[in-house]
């Protein structure tokens, strides 16, 4: 019988970076670069907005479903590139009026939203900086201060918001009186607001365009903010000629990009520079249309996300793991999913965290089911300071973990640090540093101008460096044992997550200075199903600490314990979390990303509990029978 596996066939997708040139430095170090050099591109971002205006006007833009009065959502509103740009002329008009810039940008307060985009293109086109920022910041937080560290930062001279009934607590407890407030709907008791509407009919003039044609590639277009994780946000300096070369390099990387006029339906929050930079940009750079998604892959926004991609179909899609997960579950068990989300997407592309084996199998399974061939699962690496775009994979063979090689025009430094191998940066997509603060921008350059970006990385085959590089996890999240054991966080990390699929969203690794390691493992809500006899409304810690959810995990832990080494990759105790991560604390960001370092640090006395056998509940590898 034959058992030879066949070869894995996948939609047609090119690869624009398959080859690395590398050179060696001083001390072990690697200098890594494209074999292509960067291409032309537009000085401002605008230019590609115009560009559009003119030769496709009729284009959709940006569309978002209209909401209705009891909270659900309708039909399509659609925005053209011909309706943008003259949207951007009389916003730019505005906010030039009120003599807005650098020193007094604008602030936005609000969700993804039509209103959104057009105050963010107008601030585009009149060369005025903005910052989109975390609604987290101002919905969900409970003390405000990371907005009003954000807003302190800023100096904001305007702040737009889409909803008073929502932002207007937050409005109310950090905006100074003397900044003019925007906005959508509704009103502010006892606060003078400026009505959307009055900026919208604003009737531009010639200095409008001047002011853009005097915009150029470094002229400061936005203000992205850090997660602020360990230490209080940091505003990013992105300007027009780092997100237009960042765009270039993604076509370069990307080259389906440019085939196309790229459709998107997406969620991710534009506070993020996945979203913010790297979507938005590569449709507007594109010519593309953007459907804003009001879903989210959370239990009760999910159906939303579903619903709109069971009628929008995708030519590239973009989500976090957690959303592949659970559209991988939904597209098993729904045609008309399956059927519309596959009818032409190119390329699928995570971000955010680890995906988990057993979700990549189950999603090419459903894919050569019903199109009879496999979706590329494109992934790479990045950051806020990059624009975000950096690495990417070189061809169709991907595995959990794998990022590939830059992307042309921007050189890697490869330098030895603690046992690993840090990835700097340097490339015409780096920001030039961090807004009003010039302490923190001097820490992140090295010596020759690198950003050092404290990312680990090691060769998929040290003897082919063409197949290129695979992430190996945060330099400041390893550490050691009490037995002098380095433990590296980042692949154990992703082993558990894989090993607890699809019912573990993230897991914390613990052990600094004590004798094993540990895992704090945040559940995902699909852990529900492992206790059916439940109420669907009982409280979580009583799912976690039922017999059938800690049978499953024990089981997790012992299969865990058989694969180890060592004791730097042996889980001697799980305990499962019950309580979500706090955004305050920087635990959390809006893409459900779990910080580890955050979590240590604010969880600490239930850290200690953990090893020292005082925290009910605690699983450990059951010992072998002789």
């Amino acid at each position: 019988m034959d058992t030879t596996t066949a070869t894995p066939r996948y939609r047609p997708l090119r690869f624009g970076v398959t080859r690395a040139v590398l050179r060696d430095g001083p001390g072990g170090v690697r200098y890594v670069r494209a074999d292509q050099p960067l291409e032309g591109h537009a000085s401002r971002m605008t230019d590609r907005l115009v560009h559009w205006a003119e030769t496709a006007p009729d284009r959709v833009f940006i569309a978002r479903r209209v909401r209705n009065a009891d909270g659900s959502t309708g039909e399509w509103h659609k925005i053209t590139y011909r309706e943008a740009l003259d949207t951007a002329r009389r916003v730019g008009q505005a906010l030039l009026d009120r003599g807005l810039g650098p020193d007094r940008p604008v602030a936005i307060l609000c969700e993804n939203s039509l209103e959104h985009a057009m105050i963010a293109v107008g601030c585009l086109y009149a060369g005025i900086p903005y910052s989109p920022v975390s609604s987290a910041y101002s919905t969900i937080s409970q003390d405000y201060d990371k907005l009003r560290h954000v807003l302190q930062t800023l100096t904001p001279g305007l702040v737009f918001t889409t909803d008073a009934a929502r932002y207007g607590k937050a409005i109310q407890a950090t905006v100074p009186a003397d900044v003019e407030v925007v906005l959508g709907e509704g009103s502010i008791e006892g606060r003078k607001t400026t009505p959307l509407q009055q900026l919208l009919q604003t009737e531009p003039t010639p200095a409008v365009d001047r002011a853009m044609q005097a915009t150029g590639p470094d002229t400061i277009t936005k203000f992205l903010f850090t997660s602020g994780s360990t230490k209080l946000p940091k505003a990013v300096i992105n300007t027009h000629g780092m997100w237009c070369a960042n765009q270039q390099q993604m076509r370069q990387s990307m080259p389906v990009l440019a085939e196309e006029p790229p459709v998107l339906v997406d969620w991710l929050p534009w506070n993020h520079t996945f979203g913010g930079n790297h979507n938005i940009g590569l449709t507007i750079y594109n010519g593309g249309t953007y459907y804003i998604d009001d879903g989210k892959p959370t239990p009760a926004l999910m159906a939303e996300t579903l619903r709109n991609l069971r009628e929008i179909a995708p030519t590239i899609y973009f989500n976090v793991p957690t959303g592949f997960e659970a559209i991988a579950h939904a597209m098993k068990a729904d045609p008309v999913l399956r059927r519309n989300l596959l009818s032409r997407v190119r390329m699928f592309f995570y971000s955010g965290a680890a995906l988990a084996q057993p979700i990549w199998d189950l999603l090419h399974e459903v894919q050569e089911a019903e199109i009879g061939e496999r979706i590329v699962m494109g992934t790479g690496l990045g950051m806020t300071e990059s624009s975000p775009f950096a690495v990417f994979i070189t061809s169709p063979d991907v595995k959990s973990g794998y990022i590939g090689l830059p992307t042309p025009g921007m050189e890697l430094k490869l330098v030895p640090t603690e046992g690993k191998t840090e990835i700097r940066y340097k490339g015409p997509n780096v920001t030039p540093g961090y807004w009003r603060n010039a302490e923190a921008t001097a820490e992140c350059f090295d010596e020759e101008g690198f950003f050092c970006t404290g990312d680990a990385v090691l060769w998929i085959d040290e003897n082919n460096p063409h197949k290129g590089l695979k992430f190996d996890g945060r330099i400041a999240e390893d550490f050691k044992l009490a037995t002098g054991t380095f433990v590296s966080v980042g692949p154990l990390r992703a082993k558990i997550i894989a090993a607890g699929a699809p019912y573990t969203q993230d897991a914390v690794i613990t052990g600094l200075n004590r004798n094993e390691v540990g895992a704090l493992l945040f559940p995902t809500v699909a852990v529900r199903k492992l206790a059916p006899h439940l109420p669907a409304d009982a409280p979580l810690k009583d799912v976690l600490e039922s017999a059938a959810v800690q049978d499953h995990f024990q089981g997790v832990v012992d299969a865990l314990a058989k694969q180890a080494t060592g004791s730097s990759s042996r889980v001697a105790r799980l305990h499962l979390m019950h309580e979500a991560p706090s955004i305050d604390k920087g635990e959390v960001t809006d893409k459900g990303s779990i910080n580890q370092r955050a979590v240590l640090k604010h969880r600490d006395a239930l850290v200690q509990a953990f090893h020292d056998d005082r925290l009910p509940f605690t699983l450990k590898p059951q010992q072998e029978k002789p």
